[in-house]
């Protein structure tokens, strides 16, 4: 198989991965009562930096093993920058860690930040897919 061809299959594996991850938060958000918030939070987190690392992957581009949002957009060539705010970055890469384990203030987290936390996601989502040209 071509260098060309194991890529484009690489990144078709971490976008299936990324849509597991926003699949979850969805479906866990619908459950309505007692939603673990900070799940939904972890899995929008992890959908939204997979697909950066799919761009990444698709650009030839080395990335570390991290979930800082900020520090892997910065790796995005200029033409292709996501545009997200540093509180909407923050808040992502936050959950990444606050979503795991046992944090002050997670158990604070509210529908309203579950709901956001899925609309950052699937900002990043919807812009890499129309890159990639993914229906």
């Amino acid at each position: 198989m071509s260098e060309q061809r194991d890529r484009s299959i690489l990144v078709q594996k971490w976008i299936q991965k990324a849509e597991n991850d926003i699949h979850n938060s969805e479906y866990t958000l619908s459950l309505k009562n007692n939603c673990p918030y900070d799940t939904i939070c972890f899995h929008a987190q992890q959908c939204a930096e997979k697909y950066i690392k799919a761009l990444l992957i698709h650009h030839q581009i080395n990335f570390p093993k991290s979930h800082d949002i900020g520090e892997l957009l910065q790796l995005v060539p200029s033409e292709h920058k996501i545009h997200l705010t540093p509180e909407e970055q923050f808040k992502l890469s936050h959950y990444a860690i606050a979503g795991r384990y046992p944090i002050d203030n997670m158990e604070d987290l509210s529908k309203s930040d579950a709901e956001e936390a899925i609309r950052i996601s699937k900002k990043v989502r919807e812009y890499i897919r129309n890159y990639l040209n993914i229906i």
